[in-house]
């Protein structure tokens, strides 16, 4: 089986295309700029990679291009869009509607869209991809993946909001959590690496990068996270604030006498490592400014260190215990001070890193680089998120069961 997966924004399309038999690889690509000026595409397979310009007035032509990249040239890996069995996209918001992947109807099409307020930027964008999908690529079978889904299992206690009931019964407002491919696919890879049933483990999952979340994933059920409503809330990120007092809101919507639109743009894009910093939303220009002196620097990385440590604790005491901490994203995986301070002090939680693996876990080249120091009760492991694999794994499930005979 070969799955065509989709991560579409509103004006860019990422794919790769993943042959099911040995989950490897075909090709991967993006497009770019869709509906602007010069457009581009960068595709790769069979060891090439080019970016050329093309002319995307919609994300039906940017798919169209896709096909063209993936059928001819260097970059042909296979004969005609009909070997393509299934395309799983990558949607964020499935609010409580969606608890699993699914197959995709007008009816959950349009249930996207009414969803479409949770995540105004994310889920028209999904639509768009499915739509274009849908009308380059045929009959071909559609999986909506949910970002939301795998925090399903988070019980009312973790996910509910201390505001009045209604709001919760109207208007949906609770906790839904995101980064759930990414979660899901390290606390699998994680329970395969120790050679035990994901239900006998309690895992911490931290999803690190420009973005950042965290999942208490116990027994393979995610029991709470990092996130809210929206990606804003938690841990402080590239941009974003994270978890905030909401009277701050008012308190800086009259005094700067600002609309909410521009408190938005404050919070979401204005804030975090670059608002503290000064410097930027990177955490590497962040560390580099910090070794130079920069006292602010060295303050958001920091504060984004405690923020982290102290969720770790406080999901070690939601579950009763720990079996395994992963590291995983852009930060997780490389950054090698960050992980050091992160687990320092933490050895009367089980916790203990080596010092020498963890400098040199970059270097490993290895999906899964274990980490924990000799004698320490917990593991702590780095794993290399694959959330594209995680798509087409749920979109080949969901279409394996579509074709179990009925009892």
């Amino acid at each position: 089986m070969k799955v065509l997966v989709i991560n579409c924004g509103s004006s860019s399309l990422k794919y790769q295309l993943i042959d099911m038999e040995g989950e490897h690889v075909l090709c991967k690509g993006l497009c770019e700029r869709i509906g602007m000026e010069s457009s581009m595409i960068t595709h790769e397979a069979n060891g090439h990679k080019a970016t050329t310009p093309a002319i995307f007035p919609t994300h039906t032509e940017a798919f169209l291009e896709v096909i063209k990249k993936m059928t001819t040239g260097e970059g042909k890996v296979i004969d005609n869009p009909s070997e393509i069995d299934a395309i799983g996209h990558r949607i964020v918001h499935g609010g409580e509607k969606f608890k699993a992947s699914c197959l995709i109807t007008p009816e959950v099409i349009a249930a996207i869209r009414e969803l479409s307020p949770l995540a105004p930027l994310h889920n028209p964008a999904g639509i768009l991809g499915i739509e274009a999908a849908r009308k380059v690529f045929g009959d071909i079978p559609n999986v909506a993946v949910f970002d939301t889904s795998f925090h399903s299992t988070m019980p009312p206690k973790a996910y509910m909001y201390a505001i009045p009931y209604e709001y919760y019964e109207k208007y949906g407002v609770r906790r839904y959590g995101f980064h759930g491919t990414s979660h899901k696919y390290v606390s699998h890879r994680a329970a395969e690496f120790l050679d035990e049933p994901i239900e006998r483990l309690k895992l911490i999952t931290c999803h690190l990068g420009n973005g950042s979340s965290i999942a208490a994933v116990d027994q393979g059920r995610v029991v709470d996270t990092s996130m809210g409503m929206t990606p804003l809330a938690g841990l402080m990120m590239g941009t974003r604030c994270g978890d905030l007092d909401p009277s701050v809101v008012n308190y800086l919507k009259y005094t700067l006498n600002i609309t909410g639109h521009q408190l938005d743009e404050i919070l979401n894009k204005k804030s975090g490592l670059l608002g503290i910093s000064g410097v930027s939303s990177d955490k590497r220009d962040v560390e580099k400014a910090a070794k130079e002196g920069n006292p602010r620097a060295q303050l958001a990385s920091d504060m984004l260190n405690y923020q982290i440590k102290k969720t770790i604790g406080s999901y070690i005491a939601a579950m009763g215990g720990v079996d395994a901490i992963i590291f995983t994203g852009g930060i997780g995986e490389h950054d090698a001070d960050s992980r050091a301070k992160i687990c320092h002090h933490m050895d009367w939680l089980g916790i203990r890193i080596d010092t020498d693996k963890n400098r040199d876990a970059h270097n490993q080249k290895k999906d899964v680089v274990e980490i924990t120091a000799w004698g320490a009760r917990v593991r702590t492991l780095i794993i290399e998120t694959n959330e594209e694999l995680m798509i087409a794994r749920d979109t080949k499930e969901v279409l394996d069961k579509q074709e179990e005979p009925a009892e």
